[in-house]
């Protein structure tokens, strides 16, 4: 036991130390975690060897526990992406992300089995490698866009729709792989009636048991969390052990006499408990406490999605694998540059912008969770050999940590690529590219994020009769907006296509409520390059940022932090003065909290 937190705490301790440098140069951490599994597993060792340094094996030896503490960690993971998605934001985009996530998945899946079969893989090999490839990464992608504020944005609503539908194939995947080899019609239908028993339980469970045992739970935090982490639990031992509670319901007389004799002993396999987890925060998304169970469990959920991140550089080997070495390039490549314009294409054809079409297609250049646990499951099975499993380990460490840069330089990437994809505006419908700009007005005021802060700005400008354009990246803040008939148009304010339209040449002032540093040097430079006289406003959350964009040009940079002070310091010197105003102020205070409420400020992804 000793040894075993011994070496917990050594990975943990170096994954902290990787974790800081890289945040000091200001990279990604996902690459810090899979390098430090690297440095301690088994790996590092066999490297030495190949350099001619034997006698290292590498520092962690319980290699086992932390893989199925990694695999505690995907649960939980995907426990917090069921709570966090929320599916009425996904209703607008319900068409592609339903029908094209069902089209994509056969789309890439065929593009990689006739990769494999090129590759010379067996019929079988070729299929686990297409659904390998097929598959994108839901705790990496949310991840990364929730760090980023983009969960809201229309390319983060289609890309969460993708990765549910993909979930679901994943889903049926695991549940008929076994069928594979062996194909009849009752295995199948058996291993689909498992999915359908669970899909029951959890329904009912959820509807009727769940409610009133959180409507208790809630009066008291610590049970609140428990309860929830009860639930992960209970529904993960469901898909786990869901065979053979269907399997003793299939003794009982009646069931028994509809099936064959050996059918029933088929049922006991159950499915991955990370099944069951993602489950149980879908079963609890809809809940008036999820923000309070995402708050509690999130601690957890980081804690163990480290050890997963760890246990895939672990996995890595590099021994007796310079044979893979082509088949990894080619499908590395498939992954990075043809899935993610095969996903642009398909987004494309419903009449999504192209920046919208290739930042979803980005988004999902990596492959999943779920196919570590299919290429495990099917060398378990013996359906594979070890080298597609080792493969596929490689396969996930590269595109997770590519990913990672992708969308942090994605601005960049499009830019270059923005050239070469004239022939996706063909297929752009008007309605898709959300905007209301009536061509006869011109815009003296440009105001760049409505939310929150920016609000107080759109309602000053109403009043003084500006003629002025909204410039937003949530698609519900433009859709309400283009209803009240204002002025706007979704899109980011790097884009320069949306620089374009907004013809910054008419704009007298600019006003900028975003604290992306690089998107408002930006902002003021093409301001001041279009019309030298235009006032131009951004924000910033640092001192630092605000100098530099002093530097830059700026007339006035915001830092909210600083105005809130300034705001509180005048309600003391009013009520220094008259004590009553302290109740009018909170009674004007509440009213404002109330509007906000009713424009959709109270959640705090959007961050304006």
């Amino acid at each position: 036991m000793v040894d075993i937190f011994l070496e917990i705490g050594v990975l943990i301790i170096v994954a902290s130390i990787f974790a800081f440098v890289l945040q000091r140069i200001k990279q990604p951490l996902i690459p810090a975690y899979i390098a430090t599994g690297v440095l301690l597993g088994p790996g590092f060792g066999q490297l030495l060897g190949l350099l001619g340094i034997t006698g290292f094996a590498g520092f962690i030896t319980n290699t086992e526990l932390i893989r199925n503490l990694s695999e505690m960690g995907i649960a939980f993971l995907l426990f917090i992406v069921g709570l966090e998605i929320d599916f009425k934001k996904l209703k607008d985009v319900g068409l592609v992300s339903s029908l094209g996530g069902f089209i994509h998945v056969p789309l890439i899946g065929a593009g990689g089995f006739f990769l494999a079969k090129l590759m010379g893989l067996s019929t079988i090999a070729s299929f686990y490698m297409g659904t390998i490839l097929a598959f994108s990464s839901t705790m990496v992608v949310v991840k990364i866009l929730s760090d980023r504020k983009e969960i809201d944005t229309l390319h983060g609503r289609i890309t969460i729709g993708f990765l549910l539908m993909e979930d679901v194939v994943a889903v049926l995947v695991l549940a008929t792989m076994s069928t594979l080899q062996d194909f009849s019609f009752i295995v199948f239908g058996i291993a689909l009636l498992k999915g359908v028993f669970l899909g029951a339980l959890v329904l009912l469970i959820t509807w009727y048991i769940l409610p009133p045992l959180f409507k208790f739970a809630a009066r008291t935090q610590e049970l609140l969390f428990l309860l929830a982490i009860s639930t992960c639990f209970l529904y993960s031992l469901l898909a786990k052990y869901v065979g053979y509670l269907l399997y003793w319901i299939l003794q009982l007389p009646v069931a028994a006499s509809l099936l064959s004799a050996g059918a029933p002993e088929l049922v006991k396999p159950g499915f991955p408990i990370v099944i069951g987890a993602f489950m149980a925060g879908l079963g609890l998304a809809n809940l008036p406490y999820r923000l309070e169970i995402i708050g509690r469990v999130k601690p957890l959920k980081d804690f163990f999605s480290t050890l997963f991140f760890v246990s895939l550089g672990m996995e890595l080997v590099f021994i007796n694998v310079g044979h893979l070495t082509l088949p990894l390039i080619f499908f590395t490549l498939f992954v990075l540059l043809i899935k993610p314009l095969l996903l642009l294409l398909v987004v494309a054809v419903f009449g999504y912008t192209k920046r919208t079409s290739f930042f979803t297609g980005l988004s999902l250049a990596q492959i999943s969770e779920f196919s570590l646990i299919i290429a495990a499951q099917a060398f378990i099975l013996g359906q594979i050999p070890q080298e597609i499993f080792l493969i596929t380990v490689a396969l996930a460490v590269i595109t997770i940590a590519t990913t990672t840069y992708l969308l942090k330089y994605k601005d960049r990437i499009y830019a270059f690529a923005s050239p070469f994809l004239g022939f996706v505006e063909k297929f752009a419908h008007p309605s898709k590219s959300l905007a209301y700009l009536p061509l006869d007005i011109d815009k003296e005021v440009v105001l760049v994020g409505y939310d929150r802060l920016g609000f107080n700005i759109f309602r000053t400008l109403k009043k003084q009769r500006k003629n002025f354009v909204v410039v937003d990246y949530n698609p519900d803040i433009i859709k309400h907006l283009i209803r009240d008939r204002v002025h706007c148009i979704y899109g980011d304010i790097a884009d320069p296509e949306i620089l374009e339209r907004i013809n910054l040449k008419k704009a007298k002032i600019v006003i900028s409520t975003i604290t992306d540093k690089n998107a408002s040097l930006l902002l003021i430079k093409k301001a001041k390059h279009a019309n030298r006289a235009a006032v131009v406003f951004v924000t910033a959350h640092f001192v630092e940022d605000a100098l530099n964009l002093y530097d830059a040009g700026a007339d006035y940079v915001i830092l909210p932090h600083f105005l809130g002070g300034e705001r509180v310091s005048l309600i003391l010197e009013e009520i220094s003065v008259d004590i009553s105003k302290v109740l009018k102020n909170k009674i004007n205070h509440i009213n404002e909290l109330h509007t906000r409420v009713v424009h959709g400020h109270q959640h705090p992804q959007h961050l304006s």
